[in-house]
């Protein structure tokens, strides 16, 4: 199952979900990228995205205001669709048009081999490496990862610093992977100092010492971030 959460109220870029790309509303173009690839529901917070969803053929759910992060939104809608534990459970952000099928596809291989492993918490996400100029971009996620390829650290910051030269950057993409099981473990989780201070959900998970096992893919895609993004994207699709 591939789960959208779409907010309308979005603090940096209000309503940009159903901003228009080259003729479709961002949410809507986001879910026809990966609707090959597995059953797609639209997690929203107000029924306008839910209408306009509807109306190009996309299934849509009506959440909560209130949640936290996309994470928690997607909770709902698999609670809502009464999801069994073992169901894996990909998380497309919305402002991601040009999100790759096959990143969609690494992820899905990598969880299901978690669970052939008998994981107790399958949770997964994706990096690609990025050059230094990049890494200095706050809208960029940057992450760190130890031997076994699980995630240490992820920062809006440019991390590792370089103090002894040499260091590599990779860039997180925006796609989370969770059993239906971990991700409801994942919601229950308590507060997490870092998630507030960087904005970023994931850290959640590494706050209590879980794992978020990363797959490293090719991608030339982009997250629409600010409306300079947007103007990027309408660009790419009137080409």
């Amino acid at each position: 199952m591939i789960i959208i959460p779409a907010r309308l109220a979005s603090t940096r870029f209000p309503e940009k979900v159903i901003a228009d790309i080259g003729g479709l509303p961002m949410v809507v173009r986001t879910a026809k990228r990966v609707e090959h690839l597995d059953n797609v529901v639209v997690a929203a917070d107000d029924e306008k995205i839910v209408e306009i969803c509807e109306a190009h053929g996309v299934k849509a759910m009506l959440t909560s205001t209130t949640h936290k992060s996309g994470t928690d939104r997607i909770h709902e809608c698999a609670t809502l669709l009464n999801l069994p534990n073992d169901e894996l459970i990909i998380n497309v952000q919305a402002d991601e048009p040009f999100i790759e099928p096959e990143v969609v596809k690494s992820l899905q291989t990598k969880l299901k081999k978690l669970q052939e492993e008998n994981e107790e918490f399958i949770m997964g996400s994706c990096y690609n490496a990025i050059n230094a100029e990049a890494a200095e971009d706050p809208n960029l996620v940057k992450v760190v990862l130890n031997t076994n390829g699980n995630a240490i650290y992820f920062s809006r910051a440019k991390i590792p610093h370089n103090a002894g030269g040499g260091a590599k950057y990779f860039g997180h993409i925006g796609i989370y992977g969770f059993s239906k099981k971990s991700l409801q473990e994942f919601c229950n989780l308590g507060d997490a100092p870092i998630e507030d201070i960087e904005k970023l959900e994931q850290l959640r998970a590494i706050y209590h010492e879980k794992k978020i096992a990363m797959v490293k893919v090719a991608s030339t895609g982009f997250g629409i971030d600010t409306k300079e993004d947007l103007a990027r994207a309408i660009e790419i699709f009137l080409k």
